[in-house]
């Protein structure tokens, strides 16, 4: 079950905001998820390397509230221009803290933004199949089982990590305290309760070449399926 206010902290798409999606049909897409510094990004680079394109979806929620965009203006119309830094982007923080307080105000935001995420994921899966029509495309979407998208893709890779080792990597990478790791943590749902509905999962809390040879054991079965699309 998604956590109230998880999707919008995060800046992800929320609900059903994959209905009716186009973009699944023949392609092969992997949802690669885990918890907050489990590790994804390097397995995504992994899985780049063997030749799956990736399309992060954190990136696109950054995309598609430039200045300019569509959803930059009708936010802007919304909420206000006191939501803007100085040079014009979204100040995200300020704007999450105020739909974090308001379940009106976070659903309005969801629906300026959630079809802009859908439409130019399906543009960039459709692009790149059009490209190469047998690509494997790995989808980033970190919130995959707190907003119960995992039934929208054909796999799902859970990246794996020790709750203490996450925490671990937290205080190191964020510069924040234990206590703060911890409660970023909490605001996801346990790892542990994600395992059962994953296709696969990477442990990622041992050496490099650990998880690389995981990556390439999971790339071979991905190949695989794909021959049955």
């Amino acid at each position: 079950m998604a956590r109230s206010g998880d999707r919008t902290k995060e800046g992800y798409p929320g609900g059903n905001f994959m209905e009716g999606a186009g973009c699944k049909e023949n392609r092969l897409l992997v949802a690669v998820t885990g918890g907050v510094a489990s590790g994804k990004s390097t397995v995504s680079r992994m899985l780049e390397g063997l030749g799956a394109p990736l399309i992060d979806l954190d990136i696109l929620a950054r995309q598609v509230v430039e200045p300019g965009k569509p959803a930059w203006e009708e936010i802007v119309d919304y909420f206000g221009r006191e939501i803007l830094l100085p040079d014009g982007r979204i100040d995200r923080k300020r704007l999450s803290d105020m739909v974090f307080r308001d379940i009106e105000k976070r659903k309005k935001l969801e629906s300026l933004t959630h079809p802009r995420i859908f439409e130019e994921m399906c543009r960039q899966v459709d692009e790149i199949a059009a490209r190469t029509p047998d690509a494997i495309i790995q989808i980033g979407i970190p919130l995959l089982f707190e907003l119960n998208l995992q039934h929208r893709f054909h796999k799902v890779l859970l990246v794996f990590t020790r709750r203490e080792v996450q925490v671990s990597r937290l205080m190191e990478r964020d510069g924040i305290s234990k206590t703060s790791a911890e409660n970023i943590l909490k605001a996801q749902l346990p790892i542990e309760e994600k395992v059962g509905s994953a296709d696969f999962v990477i442990h990622n809390d041992g050496s490099l070449e650990e998880t690389r040879r995981q990556v390439e054991a999971v790339w071979k079965q991905l190949k695989a399926e794909q021959r049955s699309i």
